[in-house]
């Protein structure tokens, strides 16, 4: 069930602080950002936890384990952020856009826990893990069916519209990654449209939806959206990244998921460009699932190589096409936040390059 935490806005706060830099202090500009979202998330929470009622009361303790306030809730703050309209401002509407987007992406958790055969997620069991593989599977279709349901809601189809679409987008490159699994027949060009789909779209979306139920201007509205998508790709970058380079304590999800689950994602791609036939070989076996993976073995070679300095540099090559988008729109409220939060994504990944030195 939900967290019975008396304030979950500032537990968000203080846990976005240490998802952005565990151990430097943040910047005074991004600690007032979150400082400024705290009464938005506050009122995303109680919307959460009103969802529990429309769901069956067998299945309730599922949904709230499900829909619990221990996630980063970043898709919901890109919501908040892309339609500011100033931080006494909490429009209902944002807040419903911000639930559906959580929800949908939430949904998409619980079906790649069971993909993966991840054991934690957030530092604690996966819900496969907590409640078995058929449960949760049913319960990630009942998430996305209520979400398109809370969507419906709107008076006019354009919300429902944008969600639906979006979660096809997303399940579509979710279907495609699963059927590209176990293989190393897969281009870079690939890779991007994959993660375009399952992971940017929702980004991409979130800023639509703000900026637009904001009452932002089409062009900006546009401009918010492509700043969304572009963050999108360097974030599942980054994730892609943080499977191998990270520490299961900080990132809260057990590492080398990607390799064990035959997910050939940038940091493999470069490895195996990298490696000796032969070596190349069996980490192509390792793929495929033709033997155990060798995450060690893996991890040190992509030390050696300097694979995470390259994967570092396309994530930032997404961060800057993601500011490029907003460049024509210094004066609009969104953009600042909006460029502060790409610069959290870019901390995070400067701090991850401390566990990749050693």
């Amino acid at each position: 069930m939900f967290s019975n935490r008396s304030d979950d806005s500032l537990y968000f706060f203080n846990s976005l602080l240490a998802w952005a830099h565990p151990i430097m202090p943040p910047t005074a500009g991004f600690v007032d950002m979150f400082t400024l979202l705290q009464p938005h998330l506050a009122e995303l929470d109680s919307v959460l936890r009103a969802q529990l009622a429309a769901f069956e009361p067998e299945i309730r303790e599922l949904a709230g384990y499900c829909l619990d306030t221990h996630g980063k809730r970043l898709r919901p703050a890109l919501v908040f952020f892309s339609g500011w309209r100033g931080a006494e401002v909490i429009s209902p509407d944002l807040v419903r856009a911000a639930a559906i987007v959580e929800m949908v992406h939430l949904a998409t958790l619980v079906h790649d826990d069971i993909m993966d055969g991840a054991d934690l997620r957030r530092g604690r069991r996966t819900a496969e893990r907590a409640y078995g593989t058929t449960a949760a599977v049913l319960m990630g279709d009942v998430l996305f069916a209520h979400a398109l349901n809370l969507a419906a809601q709107f008076p006019t189809a354009e919300v429902c519209a944008a969600v639906s679409e979006s979660t096809c987008r997303v399940c579509s490159g979710e279907i495609m990654q699963t059927m590209r699994r176990r293989t190393t027949d897969l281009t870079r060009a690939d890779y991007l449209r994959i993660i375009d789909l399952k992971t940017a779209e929702l980004f991409r979306v979130s800023c639509q939806l703000g900026s637009s139920l904001a009452g932002y201007s089409p062009a900006y509205v546009e401009a918010a959206s492509a700043f969304g998508r572009h963050l999108g790709i360097a974030y599942q970058i980054y994730d892609d990244l943080a499977d191998f380079f990270g520490e299961e304590e900080r990132i809260g999800k057990t590492l080398g998921t990607d390799l064990a689950a035959g997910k050939l994602t940038l940091p493999l791609f470069l490895l195996l460009d990298c490696l000796p036939a032969g070596e190349r070989a069996a980490l192509a076996a390792e793929i495929r699932g033709d033997g155990p993976p060798q995450f060690a073995l893996r991890l040190g070679q992509m030390r050696s190589y300097g694979i995470f300095d390259v994967v570092a540099k396309a994530m930032q090559a997404e961060l800057a096409l993601a500011l490029a988008a907003l460049e024509p729109w210094p004066q609009q409220a969104p953009t600042p936040l909006l460029g502060q939060f790409a610069d959290v994504l870019r901390a995070q990944v400067e701090n991850l390059a401390s566990t990749a030195a050693t």
